[in-house]
């Protein structure tokens, strides 16, 4: 995806945000577009305040002049804007590719709501050829490691399981590694959610269900706009 066409994605939701919100502000490079456009508006003197869903989208803010606050300091937000990874036509996302998937899941379901802004190529019919990202900690990672590969398998799945970093292991804001699951193809998000939330040692994971409420997808023709697929009206 072009800086062209994340800017515009970015600009597209901007549309979205009035004087006075409480914004969650995403991480990866279609973030930083929508980052950099706000700070445009924040220059002149639109007033926001801002909470980070990494320390890499918090120095960047820090850069331009968007004012920052914490989720402790403002534990209720008006909107988040992020990209994604992949999302079908229900709205339902991969995220984590950035590796920050925990904090912004944090942020996102803080919100009252969520826009994704992201290249109309992360349209799918269904998720999973993006590798699903999976947080877990690094205490007893090959026992979490083991588990995951056993609900996976309980679920129909053969799918390779990959440390993000390999010998040298990613390690999130929190302190975490990341397992990438390459899944090809997810025929039940919802099952795969709770299967993975109940093994110890994972923290969460980058499936986004029930969570973004629109998305701003940019491409050749423009940007559309699009609800997830049971509220789109005729």
């Amino acid at each position: 995806m072009s800086d062209q066409l994340k800017r515009q994605a970015a600009e597209a939701a901007l549309e979205e945000v009035t004087p006075g919100m409480r914004l969650g502000i995403g991480t990866g490079s279609t973030a930083e577009q929508f980052v950099r456009a706000l700070a445009e508006k924040v220059q002149g003197g639109l007033s926001v305040i801002g909470v980070p869903t990494s320390e890499r989208t918090a120095a960047l803010c820090r850069e331009l002049g968007v004012p920052l606050a914490t989720l402790e300091e403002c534990p209720e937000l008006d909107l988040t804007v992020d990209g994604a990874d992949e999302l079908d036509p229900k709205l339902r996302l991969i995220k984590g590719g950035g590796g920050a998937l925990l904090r912004e899941k944090i942020v996102a379901t803080a919100s009252r709501r969520m826009i994704v802004i992201a290249d109309a190529s992360k349209k799918v019919a269904r998720l999973g050829a993006f590798a699903l990202p999976v947080e877990v900690v690094p205490f007893g990672l090959r026992v979490t490691r083991n588990a995951v590969a056993r609900a996976l398998s309980n679920l129909g799945y053969d799918a390779p399981i990959l440390l993000r970093g390999g010998d040298t292991p990613f390690v999130t804001d929190g302190g975490h590694h990341i397992l990438d699951i390459d899944l090809r193809e997810i025929t039940d998000p919802e099952a795969l959610s709770r299967s993975l939330l109940d093994i110890p040692g994972v923290v969460d994971h980058g499936l986004f269900l029930g969570i973004a409420d629109a998305a701003y997808l940019a491409g050749a023709d423009g940007v559309e706009r699009l609800l997830p697929v049971a509220d789109q009206q005729n």
